[in-house]
């Protein structure tokens, strides 16, 4: 395995990928140094999603290639460095009998095994991913019992508690309350710069986020833009516009 420091976390080189006969990616080649926020932002069907899947092994690789912290991905196994936030929290069953601290308490499963005995540095581990989504006080609460925000902040400390290096999440705030979103992307900025964490995240949410994010990648099967977020702020409507396929003030980019 190669520890090039300096080595991006994710290298997707010349990837292509369809489903049965219908091309979803074309030729993306795309580097997520160490370190970074990431958006990835298009339109419906643009191939956000199966671009994660790809990046997640859950994907079989069709065409080009995938390293991750400098490995193959076909032979990449150190898979509790990367976390993983879906949309779970749209259609969560809120009648599932766990605490909020047995939720997140499940996510070093991978870490102690199965059945072994958790031990009070597991409970502190445990603590301090609780803490750092603002969600501590919760810890004795049935996960039924909270906001849709509140369940994808446990789901993101139960993905934070295995210590990731990389963490990848999908459309993280669809059952999130439009006016606690801000607040959740600012709990995303916090884990990226002073836990270090390197975040992918896919999102329709492009203004509110792109103050946060380091880096964009607009993607609509091809990658038609990738670049620092500086850089995607100084785009015109009429170029985004491109990339989308339809009018980008349906989306309320801020050029500020």
């Amino acid at each position: 395995m190669n520890n090039n420091s300096n080595e991006p976390i994710v290298q997707a080189k010349n990837l292509s990928f369809k489903y049965a006969k219908d091309l979803v990616l074309e030729n993306i080649t795309l580097d997520v140094p160490k370190g970074a926020f990431l958006a990835i932002v298009g339109p419906n069907g643009s191939g956000k999603s199966t671009l994660l899947k790809l990046f997640l092994g859950l994907n079989k690789l069709q065409k080009g290639s995938i390293t991750l912290f400098g490995e193959s991905i076909q032979s990449f196994k150190d898979w509790q460095k990367v976390g993983f936030v879906s949309q779970k929290a749209n259609s969560f069953n809120t009648g599932f009998p766990a605490t909020v601290f047995e939720v997140v308490e499940s996510g070093l499963t991978k870490k102690i095994g199965l059945f072994k005995f958790v031990t009070k540095e597991h409970k502190q581990k445990v603590k301090k991913a609780l803490e750092a989504v603002d969600m501590l006080n919760f810890q004795h609460r049935s996960i039924g019992e909270l906001s849709g925000g509140q369940q994808q902040r446990v789901f993101i400390a139960r993905s934070l508690v295995s210590e990731p290096v990389l963490m990848i999440l999908d459309e993280p705030t669809v059952g999130v309350d439009s006016k606690n979103v801000h607040q959740f992307y600012e709990m995303l900025e916090m884990m990226n710069k002073q836990l270090g964490i390197t975040l992918i995240l896919v999102t329709h949410d492009v203004s509110t986020v792109s103050d946060k994010v380091t880096h964009v990648a607009c993607l609509n099967k091809n990658l038609h833009f990738h670049g620092d977020a500086h850089e995607y702020n100084q785009l015109t409507e009429e170029e985004l516009s491109e990339v989308y396929g339809h009018d980008i003030k349906l989306l309320s980019h801020n050029h500020e």
